[in-house]
């Protein structure tokens, strides 16, 4: 066997070197390789953040941009976004939609509605603070509408002031309770979760319906004594649907205001003026010139029939205006010759049914307890009215206030009504 020449070694060492340094050329260009990548995965920007609000922002990658260290690092030249303020859950403000408005929640012992609560269900404080409570959504929203001023609400659900008028609601308190508070307050059967205080509405001020400002009728009504809030409530929401004009209550009379008023009277309140609280010797100021006062005297047919002495033909007597009619007599008796009997007032009886609406007309009602008084006798008597008898059938007891209220105010309405048709058809024959 022949021994390698020198040049022969010499190849051999360098085919040795080559494939000894083989097997390092594919790890050194893997390498590269995976280091090119994750470059490459630096300088791409992301297609979509979501930031931790849960607001997803889209993104297009831009050509050299620099590589970002981490998601929450910004550049040099990038403004720095501000952290999101973390406020506590009892000192967050509550705010909903666009509107700025904020209400506060009552916290555990708060006693800010028991004692609004107890001095506004005080007439006397209703009296000298101006201030009414008003409960529901419906009647709530039509003290609202007819430019009442809201001063607080309590209210168990944020979505109840949602249904009603925001540009109302500014510069109002608004307090969020629990339910069970405004239900030991209530005097609702069905409370409905909210409850507002308001200032005593002035009838001057106040934009009523413009429906019922164009049925309005030459027709007023004067309560006199009436105590039963639910009475008062009935009438006038009667007043309100024949089309009063305006409502006056003289002293004696239950609060228009009261709660169990407003309850019954459905939001008449704010569709009919309302003047309360008056006296005899003022309230000739607020009729209308050429007024005529009629007087729903249950006991006025005494004066028809007390001279035939057939009363008990009647069905409408009242055993206390009759001994205080007799006593007026007494004392017209004992009277000395001369002696003056204007406090005796003669008002003439008619029925109901007969026309008595050719002038405006004023419509007194008086209390089932009390009846009417002597000043309403007075006042029909210096007016030229008279006292309007609704019939009944004999043995049957008095009736109702409201319900009298009621069938004097629609059929002074039927009378006006009859008038103006016949008005018309006069015209249009001329």
């Amino acid at each position: 066997m022949t021994q390698p020449t020198g040049r022969g070694k010499m190849a051999a060492r360098l085919r040795g070197l080559v494939w000894a340094s083989r097997p390092l050329l594919p790890v050194v260009q893997t390498w590269d390789l995976h280091a090119r990548r994750w470059v490459r995965a630096l300088r791409r920007s992301p297609v979509r953040v979501v930031s931790p609000s849960g607001q997803v922002v889209e993104r297009k990658p831009g050509p050299g941009k620099q590589p970002r260290r981490a998601a929450t690092e910004t550049g040099p030249h990038e403004p720095r976004r501000k952290p999101s303020l973390q406020v506590p859950p009892s000192q967050k403000p509550y705010t909903w939609e666009d509107s700025g408005l904020r209400y506060d929640k009552a916290l555990p012992g708060d006693r800010r509605l028991s004692s609004v609560m107890t001095i506004v269900k005080s007439r006397p404080f209703r009296e000298k603070h101006g201030k009414i409570l008003l409960e529901g959504r419906r009647l709530i929203a039509d003290a609202l509408k007819a430019g009442a001023v809201p001063k607080i609400f309590f209210f168990s659900r944020l979505e109840y002031l949602k249904e009603l008028p925001i540009d109302k609601l500014k510069g109002v308190s608004l307090i969020k309770v629990k339910f069970e508070d405004i239900k030991d307050w209530s005097d609702l059967v069905t409370p409905q979760g909210i409850m507002g205080i308001f200032a005593k509405p002035d009838h001057v001020k106040m934009t009523y319906p413009e429906t019922q400002l164009r049925h309005l009728l030459p027709l007023l009504l004067i309560c006199d004594n009436l105590r039963d809030p639910g009475n008062l409530g009935t009438i006038l929401r009667s007043a309100a649907g024949a089309g009063c004009s305006k409502v006056l209550l003289t002293k004696g009379c239950v609060d228009a205001w009261e709660p169990k008023v407003l309850r019954a009277a459905m939001g008449a309140h704010f569709q009919v003026p309302i003047i309360n609280n008056l006296d005899w010797e003022t309230l000739p100021n607020y009729l209308p010139t050429d007024t005529r006062v009629y007087v729903a005297d249950n006991c006025g047919l005494y004066a028809q029939a007390h001279m035939s002495n057939k009363a008990s033909d009647y069905g409408w007597v009242c055993d206390q205006q009759l001994s205080k009619l007799h006593k007026y007599e007494e004392e017209e008796e004992d009277l000395e010759p001369g002696a003056s009997k204007a406090w005796l007032p003669e008002v003439e009886v008619q029925s109901y049914d007969l026309d008595w609406t050719e002038a405006p007309a004023a419509v007194v009602i008086g209390g089932e307890t009390h009846g009417v008084s002597l000043e309403s006798l007075q006042l029909a008597e210096s007016t030229g009215g008279k006292r309007l008898l609704i019939p009944v059938v004999p043995g049957v007891d008095s009736l109702n206030s409201a319900m009298a209220a009621s069938i004097l105010l629609f059929e002074g309405k039927r009378q006006l009504r009859v008038r103006a048709e016949h008005v018309s058809r006069d015209r249009s024959y001329h």
